[in-house]
């Protein structure tokens, strides 16, 4: 199911459903049980707030015998991602384009910033690689 963008990040104001977010992001399909281990609360609690994620689309499930992993709707959190860089005020979109603001040192900041961000992400989805690689191999 799809959301509206305003109810996708009513649903990440909770911090640990960005934890979810975050350990799917960096661990890839895991369990609810595993999850609840790793976020450190009860398996109970991570099934409504997986319930709640599911139903913003932001993770799906896909049955696999007793076990259903989860995992991120990437297209969903790219759509939050565009709609966060509509109203981002941190330059990393100028373009230099004729009408838009000029960079500042603020500026200059939250692209450092964010590049350092870029950068340890991409370390993930390398390790992430690496390892699906791995797996392929045995």
């Amino acid at each position: 199911m799809r959301s509206e963008p305003s109810e996708m990040f009513k649903v990440l104001a909770v911090d640990t459903r960005v934890k979810i977010i975050e350990l799917l992001k960096s661990k890839g399909p895991i369990g609810a049980k595993n999850i609840a281990e790793l976020v450190g609360i009860t398996p109970a609690a991570v099934s409504q707030h997986l319930k709640i994620l599911r139903h913003a689309g932001l993770v799906r499930s896909e049955r696999n015998g007793y076990w259903i992993p989860y995992s991120i709707d990437e297209k969903a959190l790219e759509n939050c991602r565009d709609v966060l860089n509509e109203v981002c005020t941190c330059g990393c979109r100028e373009t230099g384009n004729s009408g838009e603001k000029e960079l500042s040192d603020s500026n200059l900041e939250s692209l450092e910033r964010y590049e350092k961000e870029l950068q340890n992400e991409l370390i993930t989805v390398r390790e992430r690689i690496k390892k699906i690689e791995k797996n392929k191999g045995k």
